[in-house]
C-alpha cells in the first residue's frame, strides 16, 4: 500500500512539474526541448505501471528462473543463446531487478550450451511469461566465412521462484545428485575441485545444476531451490492443462513453437507472432527494451481470459 500511494504521489508531483513546463512554454520560453524529455519520460513511466495492471495471476509478483537453451545448429545457436541472455539481463538491469547466472554451460567455440538465470523483483515472473517459447533470429553469420545468412533457434522456459512459504514435499529417496568441476573455457575462474551440483528428481525427470558459487553446499542450497520451483510448476501445468489448452489454441501458440522473430538481414525488423507487434529498432530490443512485447503480452492474454468459454 506504501508503495501505491508513493507512486501516486510521484504521479501528481510529475504532473504538475509538466503544468509548469507547459506555462513556461505558452509565456514564450525556450523550453521545449526540456518540455519534451520530461513528456517522453511520464509517458514511459505511465506504460511501466498500466503493464504491472496487468499482473494479477497467483505467481505474477514472484521472483523468477529463466533458462535458455539453443536449438541445433552448433555454435550459430550457441552464439544466439548468448545473445539472448545478454538481453535479458540488459532488460532485468533496465527494471531494476537483481540478476544472477545460476547455471552457465559454455559452448565448444562460442555461446552457450545453456543458462540458467534467476531474476529477482516485483512481477518478474509475470513480466517474463511472455519470454516463453522458442526465439528466431535470422542475421548473416559471424562464424561462416562465406557470409552466408543462417538461421537459428533457442527456447526460453520461465518458472516462478517460490516463496519459502509454498510447501513443495521432496523426498530424499526421489533424488539422484551428482557433484563434478566447474566447467569454463580456462583460466583462474575454473574450478579445482567438484564443487558444481546436478540434482536429479527420479519421478518427473527434472535435472537442475548449480556451479556459480565454490562452494559445494551453496551450490547444492540454489540448485534445490530451483528444483522447487520447477516441480511446483510441473504440478501447476497439470493441474492446468485443460484451461491452458483453451488459452494457447485462442493465442495461437503452443509451448515450444517459434513465438518471436528477430532478423538482422536482409532488412532489421524483430515481430512477435503472436501479438503481431514489430519493432524496427533491433539493436534497442537486444539491449533489453522488451516493454512493447510483454504489454502487447499481457494485453492479448487478458482478451482470452475475459473472453466467455464455449
Amino acid at each position: 500500500m506504501e508503495e501505491t500511494i508513493q507512486t501516486d504521489a510521484e504521479l501528481a508531483r510529475d504532473q504538475s512539474d509538466l503544468e509548469v513546463w507547459f506555462e513556461l512554454a505558452g509565456e514564450g520560453e525556450e523550453v521545449s526541448q526540456d518540455l519534451s524529455n520530461h513528456l517522453k519520460k511520464l509517458r514511459e513511466q505511465v506504460l511501466q505501471i498500466e503493464t504491472r495492471t496487468l499482473l494479477s495471476g497467483e505467481n505474477d509478483r514472484l521472483n523468477a528462473i529463466l533458462t535458455i537453451h539453443p536449438g541445433a545448429g552448433g555454435t550459430e545457436a550457441q552464439d544466439w543463446a548468448e545473445m539472448l541472455l545478454r538481453m535479458y539481463l540488459r532488460w532485468a538491469e533496465r527494471q531494476g531487478f537483481q540478476a544472477e547466472i545460476v547455471d552457465s554451460q559454455p559452448g565448444e567455440e562460442a555461446g552457450l550450451k545453456s543458462a540458467t538465470v534467476t531474476i529477482s523483483g516485483e512481477y518478474a515472473y509475470g513480466f517474463l511469461t511472455s519470454e516463453i517459447g522458442v526465439h528466431r533470429l535470422v542475421r548473416i553469420s559471424p562464424f561462416d566465412s562465406n557470409k552466408r545468412r543462417h538461421t537459428s533457434f533457442a527456447s526460453v522456459f520461465v518458472t516462478p521462484e517460490i516463496d519459502e512459504r509454498i510447501q513443495v514435499d521432496i523426498l530424499q529417496d526421489d533424488l539422484r545428485i551428482d557433484t563434478y568441476r566447474s566447467g569454463g573455457r580456462g583460466g583462474q575462474h575454473v574450478n579445482t575441485t567438484d564443487s558444481a551440483v546436478r540434482i536429479t528428481h527420479l519421478p518427473t525427470g527434472i535435472v537442475v545444476q548449480c556451479q556459480n558459487e565454490r562452494s559445494q553446499h551453496k551450490n547444492r542450497h540454489t540448485a534445490m531451490k530451483v528444483l522447487r520451483s520447477r516441480i511446483y510448476e510441473w504440478e501447476l501445468a497439470k493441474k492446468t492443462a485443460v484451461s491452458r489448452k483453451v488459452e494457447d489454441a485462442k493465442l495461437d501458440i503452443d509451448f515450444g513453437s517459434q513465438i518471436r522473430s528477430y532478423v538482422l538481414h536482409p532488412y532489421r525488423m524483430i515481430k512477435d507472432m503472436r501479438t503481431r507487434v514489430e519493432v524496427g529498432d533491433v539493436d534497442r530490443v537486444l539491449d533489453g527494451d522488451l516493454e512493447p512485447f510483454i504489454r502487447a503480452y499481457l494485453l492479448s492474454r487478458r482478451t482470452v481470459a475475459s473472453e466467455p468459454r464455449q
